[in-house]
């Protein structure tokens, strides 16, 4: 008789949790791993090299996902500084196809990889547009479905103060961001502001995790 288990899935540059907690709900075991301490990671977490963790512990894992630090491909990258680490975009995409597991990969609109799909909060029904791309593993034969993209007709509050939102605006979850944002606009609700700022809705990632879930399932790879 077999039995249905629940796949493993590491999240590396994990941050606080937002995609951690989308892949969770879609129906993986997350384990994090993060340079930086993350008290508020709501899964089992690893403060370490996310590089050198995946090079020795990759292949423990079903599936891989990575939110390489997107500082240097925003928009605001000349007003708040270049961080100088860019560089590991294209090494975690190197890194991950050397895996033999599939894998997603998550940045800002303005970073130069693969754009496979891109995802947005008004697919969802959240009170902030938040636009993020994704890689997705060439070996995986079919790219998940887009869920319908409204148009954008909902003023963003670049203030974001709750009186703005109380009178139907949207809030940018960009810099000093109060945590009152992260229930109302982003589905989150164990982060601080600074913390919000960094992260992504889980809706973006439950989505896509359902389907990786699926191409694991049609594979054998979720059965044990």
């Amino acid at each position: 008789m077999t039995t249905i288990r629940r796949p493993r899935l590491l999240d590396l540059f994990c941050k606080a949790g937002g995609a951690s907690m989308g892949y969770h709900l879609a129906g993986f075991d997350v384990v994090g791993v993060d340079i930086e301490p993350q008290p508020r990671y709501p899964f089992t977490f690893h403060q370490a090299d996310a590089l050198a963790f995946l090079a020795e512990h990759g292949h423990e894992f079903d599936a891989i996902a990575a939110s390489p630090p997107c500082h240097d491909h925003t928009t605001l990258a000349s007003r708040a500084g270049v961080n100088g680490s860019g560089w590991l975009l294209e090494a975690t995409l190197a890194a991950l196809a050397a895996q033999p597991v599939p894998w997603i990969v998550e940045n800002v609109m303005g970073a130069k990889m693969r754009r496979d799909v891109v995802l947005c909060g008004a697919m969802f029904g959240l009170r902030t547009y938040r636009h993020r791309q994704f890689a997705i593993d060439p070996r995986i034969p079919l790219l998940p479905p887009v869920p319908w993209h409204p148009a954008h007709t909902v003023r963003t509050s670049m203030k974001k103060r709750r009186r703005d939102f109380d009178a139907g605006m949207n809030i940018s979850v960009t810099g000093d961001v109060n945590a009152w944002v992260g229930p109302a606009c982003m589905g989150i609700d164990w982060m601080t502001g600074p913390e919000l700022a960094q992260a992504i809705p889980p809706a973006y990632t439950r989505h896509l995790g359902a389907f990786l879930l699926d191409h694991l399932t049609d594979t054998g790879r979720a059965v044990a």
